[in-house]
């Protein structure tokens, strides 16, 4: 067996324990990537994607898009448990994104971990507007009575903690947004993609009522798969991520003149931006 990316050799004989290793690591980890998986239990990738579709059926994971996540109680992966996941590169990318900030600007914030962490991380002095439709979002803002905070209602879509449907879409379309922070579950050179088209027409509705887009991706989306493309990249204004983007990706963006900034995961380092 080869080493893990935590430093551990897994070791196993037979699909049965290779499986008891992939919920171990699961148990430690929170979500597990099938490339990650592959090179520490030495199989394909597609003997880790039939493995893990093994544990989806018997209840006791959830296959998501380039891995697996654990379940909750009620068969959903958590918000908890997504925003664990690369959350150093979150970390990092939040940073640099609320340097963007002007004065009494107008920004929103997307729903999903990775904008959740822009939330937290905004200066104290900041005094501009939030608009959010993300629930953790304004749970964390309530706990800070200074923000001013405009909170898009809507029904609740349970997998995302984000309210979603015309409700929310007509809402978006009264206002004009300065810098939008927008999340994505991956992204290759066509565009942008989210897990679900039920979680589309919101996000558009932000993206047509900013001025400007900044698109928020840990490296692990580059690797990622998603059914529904949200956008091309002549949507998206900056990116901000944790590490170099594939080749193919740093083209596309270079022919729609995307800036590419990539964060430090140091916060006393430079970033390197750079026009694509």
């Amino acid at each position: 067996m080869t080493d893990s990316p935590t430093g551990r050799t897994l070791r196993y004989d037979g699909a049965a324990q290779r499986r008891e290793q992939i919920l171990a690591a699961l148990k430690e980890h929170a979500f597990v990537s099938v490339v990650d998986l592959a090179h520490s239990l030495d199989v394909s990738g597609m003997t880790i994607r039939r493995d893990l579709r093994r544990l989806e059926e018997s209840g006791e994971i959830r296959v998501v898009h380039g891995g697996a996540s654990l379940l909750d109680h009620s068969g959903r992966s958590t918000f908890s448990l997504r925003s664990a996941v690369a959350k150093a590169a979150k970390n990092a990318i939040a940073r640099h994104a609320v340097t963007l900030l002007r004065p009494r600007e107008t920004i929103a914030i997307d729903a999903g971990t990775t904008a959740f962490h822009v939330a937290a991380a905004l200066p104290l002095e900041f005094n501009g507007l939030i608009i959010t439709h993300s629930v953790p979002v304004v749970n964390h803002l309530m706990n800070h009575p200074s923000r001013r905070l405009l909170c898009l209602g809507g029904e609740v879509l349970q997998t995302s903690h984000a309210f979603i449907g015309q409700t929310t879409i007509d809402a978006i379309q009264k206002l004009r947004i300065g810098t939008l922070f927008l999340s994505a579950t991956a992204a290759d050179p066509s565009g942008v993609y989210v897990e679900a088209d039920i979680e589309r027409p919101t996000k558009i509705a932000l993206i047509r009522a900013s001025s400007r887009v900044v698109l928020l991706l840990d490296h692990t989306k580059f690797q990622a798969l998603a059914p529904v493309q949200l956008c091309s990249w002549e949507y998206i204004d900056e990116v901000i991520t944790d590490a170099e983007l594939p080749a193919d990706v740093t083209l596309a963006c270079a022919e729609k003149s995307v800036t590419v900034t990539v964060a430090p995961h140091s916060a006393h380092s430079t970033p390197a931006a750079r026009k694509s």
